[in-house]
This record gives structure tokens, sequence and C-alpha cells, in this order.
């Protein structure tokens, strides 16, 4: 378990230090006596793949929500994190000692219908592409941009009734969702200096899977054309949910790939079990709060790095806000503690004790 000499300051995932190009700071290094040690940095010059991990309740979306913040003042850098619980929406609103944070929100998210393919499009709506249904939306995707325009090709389809009018249904609850647009959410609407937070909290898994990728694509393809000189990061939070849905193939793309355009991910989840192994395998840097389901911990311990010689498990932290770093870029193992937010954190959980419900609590006795 690495330490730095006291005053010394490192970087995750570069060997360079903190004067080699742009840093984030993630909190501070455990000394042995358990205060804050060095500052602890996290490279915001190049591209990244993270993951952080963490059971309920011990900082997982906390974390993410620092690293969003000093991405949001980094120039250069096109943040944009994916909100599935409604709770970075306020980080728009705060101010701190540096003043207010550039963010913004998109509160009612939207990505062109051209964002999936033909076989995205059936498992989005649980079509099997053999079936009557299937093949016909499979076709309208091939063939139209637009909701109207699948739809029109369904219709005229040389096909039996019945398949029509099935095929017609599911593309009405896609249209319901009210997540397609013709143009969506473009390279202009993502790539600005300020974070974007797309709040996805009100969505069903389905059409919040729709808008995750869309994003991924709209991400990566802006830098493979080279439309947009600033590098995306992009957060998301849950990140089992979107792994179980039709944005895996945007989020593996960019793990997979991502690093020769400029594209960075961190995905943030409870459950590490539940993503796919290239989801830990292909992330440089790991951050880890608490864990205590075995799957997960098997799950972390198939990925472990060679030059981990003891167990994660045996090292994991048992309080909030503490964690285990492996950063791959030199190799090394920290303990740190998460630094404060500057902004509010919106993932703290209601009681009936707090001072808010206090006039209601003689009406239940």
């Amino acid at each position: 378990m690495g330490r730095p000499p006291a005053g010394v300051t490192f970087v995750l995932g570069r060997e360079a230090g903190v004067d080699a190009g742009p840093v984030g700071r993630l909190g501070a290094y455990r000394a042995l006596d358990g205060s804050d040690g060095a500052p602890l940095y996290l490279d915001v010059d190049g591209p990244h793949a993270a993951l952080v991990v963490g059971k309920r309740g011990y900082g997982k979306s906390y974390t993410l929500g620092v690293v969003a913040e000093f991405l949001a003042r980094t120039p250069g850098v096109a943040p944009v994190i994916v909100d599935p619980m409604g709770v970075f929406a306020p980080m728009a609103d705060a101010e701190d000692t540096d003043g207010p944070v550039p963010a913004t929100v998109v509160a009612e998210p939207s990505v062109a219908p051209t964002a999936l393919d033909p076989r995205s499009w059936c498992a989005l709506l649980g079509l099997d592409p053999e079936s009557g249904a299937g093949s016909l939306v499979w076709r309208a995707a091939q063939t139209g941009d637009r909701l109207p325009a699948m739809r029109q090709s369904i219709d005229d389809a040389d096909a039996p009734t019945r398949d029509r009018r099935a095929a017609i249904n599911h593309l009405s609850l896609a249209e319901s969702w009210g997540v397609f647009d013709d143009e969506g959410l473009s390279a202009q609407d993502l790539a600005g200096h300020a974070l974007t937070v797309v709040d996805v909290s009100g969505l069903d898994p389905a059409p919040m899977n729709a808008v995750v990728r869309g994003i991924g694509d709209v991400l990566y393809r802006m830098r493979v054309d080279e439309t947009v000189e600033r590098l995306p990061w992009l957060l998301v939070d849950e990140a089992h949910a979107f792994f179980d849905g039709v944005a895996r193939a945007a989020l593996e793309r960019i793990l997979t790939r991502g690093r020769a355009p400029g594209v960075s991910l961190v995905v943030a989840t409870q459950r590490p079990s539940a993503i796919p192994p290239v989801a830990v395998s292909q992330s440089d840097i790991l951050v880890a709060h608490r864990l205590t389901a075995q799957t997960d911990l098997d799950a972390l311990a198939r990925a472990r790095p060679t030059y981990l010689t003891t167990a994660l498990e045996n090292q994991l932290p048992s309080v909030p806000g503490e964690v285990v770093v492996v950063d791959d870029a030199t190799e090394t193992v920290h303990t740190a503690q998460v630094r404060e937010r500057q902004t509010p954190h919106g993932g703290d959980n209601p009681r009936v004790s707090d001072r808010s419900w206090a006039d209601t609590l003689g009406a239940g006795r």
C-alpha cells in the first residue's frame, strides 16, 4: 500500500508530477495515523477510463461529483455527467469560494433516432429481429432517419396487418417517451466548457439507455471527426443500468477505443459484478469505496493487476469517504480520503428526524 513522503504530491493516471499538465484534486493520501497526508490529484491532461465502485451510502456518487467539479473548471475539457438519480442538478446553482461552478442542466434530454442502429432499435423495444414486427422495425430503422419516416416505412410494408400493427404500437411507445428528436443533443450542445448535467432521473430504463447511447456516440464521433477540439469526459452514475441495455455498445466503444481520439469515461456503480468484465479490465484507474457482497469482490478480483500483491478485499476501507485507489499508470495502490465537495450533494437520504419534517411528527404519534 503506497504512501508518498510528507509534502510530496502525486498524480493518478500519469508518472509525471503536477506541473506536467492539468490536474484535479481528488483528496489526500491517508497517513499511517489516519490523518490526511499529501494531496492526491487526478490527471486531466490525457484520456482515461476510470471505475468508481462502492456500496450504497459510502460515497460513490459523492466521489463522482468531486471529479465533475474539477473537470468543470479545467480549460480544454468538455465534461458531461449522466444523472439517473437526480443528485447532480444542484451543481448548476451552487457557488463556492471560486464563484459559480460552470454547469448547465439538460432536464429533458433527447437524441436523434439515428443514434440507434436497427439491431438496437429491436432490443430497445423488446422485439426479436426475426419476428414479423421486429423485421419491420429493423427495416424502418435502416431507411428512416425520423420517427414519422419509420412509421411510414412500416405502413407501406408488404406485411401482414397484425405485424404492421404490432410494429407501429411499439414505435408509438418509443415516441411516447419523448426522448427522440430529429436533431437531439448535438456536439455543440455537449462540447462546451461548462459541465453538462444530463438529468435522466424521470425516465424508465429503456429511454434512459437510448439517451446515453446517443450521447456516447456523439462524444466519440465528434472527436473521431475532429469537429471539436475539447476533450470530452463522460461520467455515468449507476453504470450497471446502462451496461445492461442498448447504451452498452457506446460505453464499451469508448472504453476500448476512446483513448486514440481522446474521449474519457468514468463509470460509477454499486454493483461491479453487474457490469461486463471489459469495464473493469479496461479501467486504468480504480477508485474503490467499501464493498461487502462477495460477487462484487470477486468481479474486481478477476481483473486484479499483477502488481496488486494483496487481495483487494483485504484493503477496502470501512468508513464513508475513504477509498483504495489502484493506478495502472504508476502500478501503485494507495489509500486516500476523498475531499469535501464544493457544491451541494443531492444524494443524502431524507430522515423523519430531520428538522424539515418536524411539523409532521406529532400527527404520526
